[in-house]
């Protein structure tokens, strides 16, 4: 069984070294063969890792994300002194 996809975005903050940016993707949800529900995200229509899981910084390549709800970006920057 599948179900039509859906839009969803988040925004994200390394927690290492502050870099925050956004990300929208296209969720499938569906039932696989065993009965279990899965979801698939999609990027431009390219399969992607879930975000929310398998999610590394794009400046330092550390895996300390913290996920926000969509447009938190500005908020999640460091104040800088």
């Amino acid at each position: 069984m599948t179900v039509e996809p859906i839009r969803e975005a988040y925004s994200f903050v390394c927690l290492h070294c502050g870099h925050a940016w956004e990300g929208s993707y296209e969720i499938q949800h569906s039932i696989d063969a065993n009965g279990t529900p899965r979801a698939d995200y999609y990027v431009r229509g390219v399969k992607q890792p879930s975000p929310l899981t398998q999610n590394s910084c794009r400046i330092c390549h550390r895996t300390t994300i913290r996920v926000l709800r969509p447009g938190r970006v500005a908020s999640a920057r460091p104040v800088l002194d």
